[in-house]
């Protein structure tokens, strides 16, 4: 049965998190209101670094269970590079979300905007439409809190590459290849590793290679990761899905960020079986805090993630209908080419986008835009 009611974790954090996830709200109420059918209940909870310089505690242990209870969590941005934990390592509770609820699949999305500047000049640039689906539990990330120390001579931090992790992210990317293909795009799937050089790679691409036959209608490519940073630069449009390990996972994604504009168009959804939380990629930016430039873009988007995935996960019509509603809104919004975020050499803050975006959201034209993209899928 169709759910209608959800319960959103809200952890707006550092910096331009408050900022970024105060203009997310508004637009998320106003899909709501748009598509009708649905009810988004929020509930503020701290988490951060600047909690941590006052309580000691990055990440509340009754904030992690009312984010456990919520159906999904929205978050800002955590961190601030001058506030470190004893080990000199930033504070950083989205990582902790991760590991404690199993959220195994990073996904992010990279997709040009017509009307925005490209940073590349090739006009097959503006085709740019793929995904990095990054495993987020292990990989060289397994290491974090558990480095070995030889005294002052050498530190080791291992990379963990397990079956059972390898094999769920590799099912997560095939599948969303497939759904992808059933909406026109290329259905395929590239690995990215290096499995000329390690042992955990090889077999990493040895549980890629047995899921892959699994699916005999999405093709399998396999990519050695610094010939997939040269094709980022080269021909980044040839690419659909992308599947790696967490550490080139956090490196590409933001470079892949910046084919497309740069980290405030970069949305993301850390999902697992049971919990998800969707937060834009970039950071906490305290250089431009409470001036008005932060671009909401990235958290706009990340909403349409977790609407997109509150639809599927409980099969609710209206959560689709307002995810594509809110994709179609942002896209509008620039689609003239007027409207510039001050990060792509223009004058648009936070404000003006918002401002944009709701109408978009609000025009009658754009929800005859999605009703049309739907019928032609």
């Amino acid at each position: 049965m169709a759910r209608e009611g959800f319960k959103i974790a809200v952890l707006p954090g550092d910096g331009i998190g408050p900022e970024v996830v105060s203009a997310c709200l508004e637009v998320l109420d106003a899909v709501r209101d748009a598509v009708g059918g649905v009810s988004l209940e929020y509930d503020s909870l701290e988490a951060g670094a600047a909690l941590y310089t006052l309580t000691g505690e990055s990440l509340p242990v009754e904030t992690l269970r009312r984010a456990g209870e919520a159906d999904a969590v929205l978050l800002g941005a955590m961190g601030m590079p001058d506030i470190r934990y004893p080990d000199g390592t930033e504070i950083a509770p989205q990582l902790d979300l991760r590991e404690r609820f199993e959220l195994f699949a990073g996904v992010r999305p990279v997709k040009t905007f017509a009307g925005l500047p490209l940073p590349l000049a090739d006009p097959r640039a503006a085709e740019i439409d793929f995904v990095i689906v990054r495993e987020s539990t292990e990989g060289l990330f397994a290491a974090r809190g558990r480095t070995v120390r030889e005294g002052d001579r050498a530190v080791r931090d291992t990379m963990v590459i397990t079956r059972e992790a390898s094999e769920r992210l590799f099912h997560y990317a095939f599948r969303l290849a497939r759904r992808r293909k059933e909406q026109g795009r290329p259905g395929t799937v590239t690995l990215v590793d290096k499995a000329n050089v390690l042992g955990a790679f090889a077999f990493f691409r040895g549980i890629f290679d047995e899921c892959a036959r699994q699916y005999p209608d999405v093709e399998a490519q396999r990519s050695y990761v610094d010939a997939t940073g040269l094709n980022f630069v080269k021909k980044p449009w040839d690419f659909d899905v992308l599947v790696t390990e967490n550490m080139f996972g956090d490196i590409l994604s933001d470079v892949a960020a910046g084919l497309v504009g740069g980290m405030g168009l970069a949305p993301s959804g850390d999902i697992g079986e049971e919990h998800a939380v969707f937060q834009p990629c970039h950071g906490s930016a305290p250089d431009i805090a409470g001036l008005g430039h932060a671009n909401p873009v990235a958290t706009l988007l990340s909403g349409a993630m977790m609407l997109e995935w509150l639809g599927e996960r409980h099969d609710s019509p209206a959560c689709d209908l307002g995810a594509r509603l809110l994709r179609a809104a942002v896209g509008r919004a620039f689609a003239e080419g007027e409207l510039v975020p001050f990060e792509l050499g223009g004058d648009a803050g936070t404000e003006a986008i918002t401002r944009r975006v709701l109408e978009c959201v609000r025009s009658p034209e754009t929800r005859r835009e999605v009703e049309i993209s739907k019928g032609s899928r």
